[in-house]
């Protein structure tokens, strides 16, 4: 059966296309099929993946507007064997245009449900916009990557908020899948403490998964690659690995 998965958090540079590049390739590699899709108009998903999106034909943007098929959309990455659906600037237009659609919250919904790959990824943009409520109307569970940082709260009330209105109006089967931290330092008390914060907060919906901060999972788009091409003994390659070990026990509970 299928999983539909949404990456989000309404702030950026929280490790969000990261956890969505990284927990594709992962699942991918456990023999799972994947389809990855770029639905934030900054492209760093397709860019991340080495996916030149400055010549694109045809991504999200011409999806969701009707223009072309799911299979027109979707192309296969050689070197990690993802399925992506890139997107470029264009995407931006999108959050204007669906306005005056009709079903225009279902959009993204309507066109994957022909997919038939056991995972797929959404990396949302970082904003509570319409092509994030398409996100989460097209998705069964969410995963809420959160910084370990000062702030690493802040926002996320609203997110919520967002998060059951959509469950009370638009997918009653929404639920949150995880909390995951990212860019976490054990050698700061900070670190900890947040950690500690979120476990309050989060109780059993925090992943035991914890992102370490790490070079090599910084460097790795600026290569087109996942980490688990780049450098797969790394730290956070580890993270990454253990962190789809328990996507895939989520979905056979």
């Amino acid at each position: 059966m299928s999983q539909t998965i949404a990456v989000l958090n309404q702030k950026g540079g929280v490790g969000k296309t990261t956890t969505a590049i990284n927990l594709s390739a992962y699942l991918q590699k456990m023999g799972k099929s994947v389809l990855l899709v770029d639905l934030d108009p900054q492209g760093n998903a397709t860019s991340g993946l080495g996916f030149d999106k400055t010549n694109l034909e045809g991504g999200s943007y011409e999806l969701l507007m009707g223009q072309i098929t799911l299979d027109q959309a979707v192309r296969k990455l050689d070197s990690s064997g993802i399925y992506i659906i890139p997107t470029n600037a264009n995407l931006a237009a999108a959050e204007i245009e669906l306005v005056n659609k009709s079903n225009r919250e279902v959009s993204l919904r309507q066109v994957l449900q022909q997919a038939t790959y056991e995972y797929v990824i959404i990396d949302c943009p970082p904003a509570l916009g319409l092509l994030t409520i398409n996100a989460l109307t097209a998705a069964d569970s969410i995963i809420i990557p959160v910084q370990a940082e000062y702030y690493a709260l802040e926002g996320l009330g609203q997110l919520l908020q967002v998060f059951q209105q959509v469950k009370q109006n638009l997918n009653p089967k929404l639920e949150i899948m995880g909390v995951l931290v990212t860019m976490y330092d054990s050698r700061t008390s900070l670190s900890e403490q947040v950690l500690t914060e979120l476990k309050k907060h989060f109780n059993d919906k925090l992943f035991n998964t914890v992102i370490p901060r790490n070079v090599r999972l910084a460097e790795a788009p600026s290569y087109g690659e996942p980490i688990l091409q780049h450098d797969k003994w790394s730290k956070g390659a580890r993270a990454y690995k253990q962190l789809a070990k328990e996507v895939v026990d989520y979905g056979q509970k």
